[in-house]
């Protein structure tokens, strides 16, 4: 039989690296065992640069702590689904006694609460504590919306992304919901609604600066609405913009509006090539060859057919249609940055 290893005698230095080898989900469980445990690990871990701390509450039953790269840490789930005949354990999680489980199959600590959002805020706070790390991303539904101001008052830096999630119980976002997530929440590169919106929803607001913009159901979204957005890659699904529209977006972006733009993708019914290129003719080129291209936020789409279209300024823009029912305007050149 051998005997325990003891870990927190090690010297710093040494203590350093192993707790660097660990992976994080490894860490959290330790992080409860002593106070000792969690200042060694507090103080002593050194954050990779390009870890992401994500909030996940899309689903009805779980709401967790990711990180992007290796995956949930940490969860929160209803105390009625515990089962009573389980050995009973617990730690301290925000000020409280709360009662947890180490899911064996998702390989990370869950604990229980009877408020879920309590839960989810009260791991929250003691991750990013732990790992002295901002949250970069929610996932959010309507049950768990409150989540994206809750996280922004904690912290200085903005979100990078938020995903708005429809579930079956609740395919529809109010108003409300749609007018903040679009106007007023503090989100620096990436958001995705996969939501339906209100019936008659209209946005009568210019569009903030949102580098990625990617719309699952975008019925709602007008000509006017377009002309005022300012993003790097824009996807509207269930697009009702018509031939003429584009039309008048293509000859916007030639004029210079949308300066920023790489990948424009919209999910239409038909497209009229005469009414998509109307007076556009003289400046389109033919595409002989097919092309592959990604944009900055990682969409990627293989060109089979379409037109080139030059601005004035030298920038060139492929504009394909495609039999999957999607019109792609793509700018050249393709752009290596990494913004996820």
């Amino acid at each position: 039989m051998t005997s325990p290893f003891p870990l927190l005698r090690v010297p710093n230095l040494p203590l350093a690296r192993i707790i660097d080898f660990m992976e994080p989900n490894e860490l959290v469980p330790l992080s409860f065992c002593s106070q000792k445990s969690h200042s060694v690990i507090k103080t002593l871990r050194k954050a990779s640069c390009d870890e992401h701390l994500l909030v996940g509450g899309s689903e009805k039953n779980v709401l967790s702590i990711l990180f992007k790269n290796f995956g949930c840490v940490l969860s929160t789930t209803d105390s009625a689904y515990i089962s009573s005949f389980q050995k009973e354990e617990y730690v301290k999680l925000g000020g409280q006694k709360v009662r947890v489980k180490f899911h064996r199959l998702r390989n990370h600590l869950m604990t229980y609460w009877e408020d879920k959002l309590t839960g989810l805020e009260a791991i929250t706070d003691y991750v990013i504590d732990l790992f002295n790390i901002d949250v970069s991303e929610v996932c959010i539904s309507k049950y768990s919306f409150k989540m994206i101001e809750w996280v922004n008052s904690r912290q200085t830096t903005p979100l990078k992304k938020i995903v708005y999630m429809a579930m079956a119980w609740s395919p529809c976002s109010s108003e409300d919901e749609m007018n903040y997530i679009l106007r007023d929440c503090r989100c620096s590169s990436k958001i995705l609604i996969y939501s339906e919106a209100p019936p008659n929803f209209r946005f009568l607001n210019n569009f903030r600066r949102i580098d990625c913009l990617d719309i699952s159901n975008s019925k709602w979204v007008t000509i006017d609405n377009l002309l005022s957005m300012d993003g790097i890659d824009i996807i509207l699904g269930s697009s009702t913009l018509t031939s003429t529209d584009l039309n008048v977006f293509l000859k916007h972006w030639l004029s210079g509006g949308c300066p920023r733009l790489k990948l424009f993708l919209a999910r239409i019914d038909t497209v009229d090539v005469s009414q998509l290129l109307d007076g556009l003719v003289h400046n389109a080129v033919l595409m002989m060859n097919r092309r592959n291209y990604t944009s900055p936020f990682g969409y990627s789409r293989t060109l089979t057919s379409g037109v080139d279209i030059r601005r004035a300024d030298g920038v060139t823009a492929t504009v394909c249609y495609q039999q999957t029912g999607k019109l792609v305007i793509a700018v050249w050149p393709e752009t290596t940055y990494n913004y996820n």
